[in-house]
């Protein structure tokens, strides 16, 4: 089963996953789409409130926010790791439960990339926002890292995330029942 929809003047076509017996998703992955990738990033940069720096989570946020990066000239962007790498000079951590993940798991900063978030805009950019779980999982990590959140941002927006007047996004992703049909 599949979603088919426009995004960003692209049609695609998501595939149906199973979150529970009476819950399925519709799963969007930019990995390996560089049109979609770069519309997406060209779309949602038209919408952007003015930021300093960008911050993802890793990973299927990470072209997304390369591209909006690239496009926009910046000189760099921050991901939050699932673990902490050799290179990092120092990490901080955030507990974070998805809806596409099905265990708790962790984000971590470089206290580096954090001092170098101090005072500034960060704008927070996702491929999906459904729980809202991730996102406040990047906010802890802004605020810790003594940054501003300047927004809040998404390709789709999934379930009650469609209702919050937080986030900018650019298309609505409905859930769906067991048989393909929409909530």
């Amino acid at each position: 089963m599949v979603y088919k929809m426009n995004i960003a003047g692209i049609e695609h076509e998501l595939p149906l996953c199973r979150v529970t017996d009476d819950l399925y998703i519709g799963a969007f992955v930019v990995f390996g789409h560089a049109k979609l990738t770069v519309a997406c990033a060209r779309d949602l940069l038209k919408i952007a409130p003015e930021y300093d720096y960008l911050l993802t989570a890793e990973a299927k946020g990470i072209p997304l926010a390369h591209e909006m990066a690239r496009q926009h000239e910046d000189d760099m962007y921050f991901i939050a790791r699932k673990y902490p790498k050799l290179y990092m000079t120092g990490v901080f951590e955030v507990v974070v439960n998805s809806i596409t993940t099905d265990k708790q798991q962790k984000l971590y900063l470089d206290t580096a990339e954090a001092e170098m978030m101090r005072g500034k805009r960060i704008l927070i950019v996702d491929d999906v926002i459904s729980t809202g779980e991730s996102l406040a999982a990047l906010e802890k990590l802004v605020q810790h890292a003594g940054g501003i959140v300047a927004g809040r941002m998404a390709v789709l927006a999934e379930g009650d995330a469609q209702n919050r007047d937080d986030i900018l996004y650019l298309e609505k992703l409905p859930l769906f029942n067991a048989d393909g049909t929409v909530k």
